[in-house]
């Protein structure tokens, strides 16, 4: 059912686990997310060797991915709206698949950076439609635990590409580590095709009779009469703001530069680029990479990542616990204050070269802070702020500039601490943090137990736009 029509209904325990289960399963795709950024990680130390890589070659290998995925993110939501959210879901499988084979095939780097930029595309399709897809089967009671599996199956299947990782470290196969990534991507392709489709996209296209099914089985038969009906005075009244603000309707990319719009698309882009900029990822796919700065082998390095993704992975089921109860700027404000102070530990770390137990304790808090708030609660606010009917064109332009975000990170992290060393690298990400802790104070609503019509007067309230009755 859609996310934002049903605070005023009691819906069942049996239609509450059923939704779940659909979560659950359309997750699979941001398993594979989790999987595809964080293979490279651990095969990239033995591609290198058989390949023959050098630094920008391996550099591409890693970053070319971002670039699928930023591209595909931006052209999600058209697709989606035109297709369905579950064809372009399954889409995205298909890519995946395609790509962990061409990739697991290479003979040489045309292939493997071929391979990885499929694999991106699919990438940038699960990241930007997931949480759409979640939001709009969510009932209030459940959807920030919902849109919080979207990180969680995604810090899985980071963790899992650890463990393979380390599974074959010792042969040094990095083919069957891309080999392994073929099989989830094959069962989504086959999953997504019994699962529901959005009873928002239904009405949209007029498909009243399959929404009214869809969202029976979760509420009953009166409550989706009622969820339909309060679609429809939604809508009714988005029409009439926008005959206030004299915007006329406009399709594609340019309904998210409608006045009434603008205020949601500030918070979502700008926690698209703080929360890559303040360098999370620069941890999560070098850690071998930096581990071994400190003298430890390619294997010990590896298996230091594997304590990293576990510790990822256990606080986001912490913030899975929390954010339907604390909210959602509470988690973000606590995030980067705990993030900030371990980056910056974490910078005068390397300065004073502290040896590579401290650097890991500053990592794994700095990964903790970052799983409990800044990594789940980016994906909540971006379904949530949006109104319902440029839900997936919001969704797709605040995963296209996160991808835009994290391959400018990811690319320049290397060549930036060679140029002025990784200490004063990580003492700039701490004061990233400080400029995002200040916009998340300023511009971000609360959005728990919400509709969309209390979040927007608390979006427009802060951007200092005054809305007539």
């Amino acid at each position: 059912m859609t996310s934002s029509e049903s605070s005023h209904l009691d819906v069942p325990d049996a239609g509450l686990r059923m939704v779940a289960r659909w979560g659950l399963w359309i997750n699979l795709a941001t398993f594979m997310i989790g999987y595809a950024t964080g293979v490279i990680s651990g095969a990239l130390l033995y591609i290198r060797g058989d390949l023959d890589l050098h630094d920008a070659q391996q550099g591409l290998v890693t970053s070319i991915l971002l670039l699928g995925a930023l591209v595909a993110a931006m052209f999600t939501g058209g697709l989606a709206d035109r297709f369905g959210r579950k064809m372009v879901l399954g889409g995205a499988g298909l890519l995946f698949a395609v790509g962990f084979i061409v990739s697991a095939l290479a003979t040489g780097f045309p292939l493997l950076v071929l391979g990885r930029l499929v694999m991106g595309l699919g990438v940038g399709i699960a990241s930007a439609l997931v949480p759409t897809y979640l939001g709009e089967i969510s009932p209030p009671q459940i959807r920030g635990r919902m849109l919080t599996l979207n990180q969680l199956l995604q810090t899985v299947g980071m963790l899992v590409a650890y463990l393979v990782n380390l599974a074959f470290s010792g042969s040094g196969d990095w083919r069957a580590m891309f080999w392994v990534g073929a099989i989830p991507a094959v069962l989504l392709v086959l999953i997504v095709r019994r699962l529901p489709e959005t009873p928002t996209w239904l009405i949209a296209q007029g498909r009243i009779d399959e929404a009214r099914t869809t969202i029976g089985s979760v509420v009953g038969a009166a409550g989706a009469e009622k969820v339909i009906e309060h679609y429809r005075h939604q809508e009714a009244e988005r029409r009439r703001l926008r005959e206030q603000d004299k915007s006329p309707e406009q399709k594609g990319w340019r309904v998210l530069l409608a006045p009434r719009v603008r205020p949601a698309l500030v918070v979502a882009l700008g926690l698209a680029v703080l929360q890559q900029f303040v360098g999370i990822n620069t941890v999560l796919y070098y850690a071998p990479t930096i581990m071994e700065e400190t003298g430890l082998s390619a294997s010990n390095s590896i298996v230091y990542s594997v304590i990293i993704g576990i510790v990822n992975l256990a606080m986001t089921f912490v913030s899975l616990r929390l954010i339907d109860r604390l909210g959602r700027r509470p988690l973000l404000l606590i995030s980067l204050v705990g993030m900030g102070i371990s980056v910056a530990l974490l910078g005068v770390s390397f300065i004073v070269d502290l040896g590579s137990v401290i650097l890991l304790v500053c990592m794994l808090v700095f990964v903790s802070s970052f799983a409990i708030g800044m990594g789940p609660v980016f994906w909540v606010i971006l379904a949530e702020v949006f109104p319902p009917d440029v839900q997936a064109q919001g969704s797709g332009a605040g995963s296209a500039v996160s991808w835009l975000s994290n391959f400018i990170m990811s690319t320049a992290f290397l060549p930036l601490t060679g140029a002025i060393g990784s200490g004063p690298v990580f003492l700039i990400f701490a004061v990233i943090c400080l400029v995002a802790l200040i916009f998340v104070y300023r511009r971000v609503p609360e959005t728990k137990d919400r509709d969309f019509a209390q979040i927007d007067e608390d979006l427009q309230a802060r951007a200092g736009r005054h809305i007539p009755n």
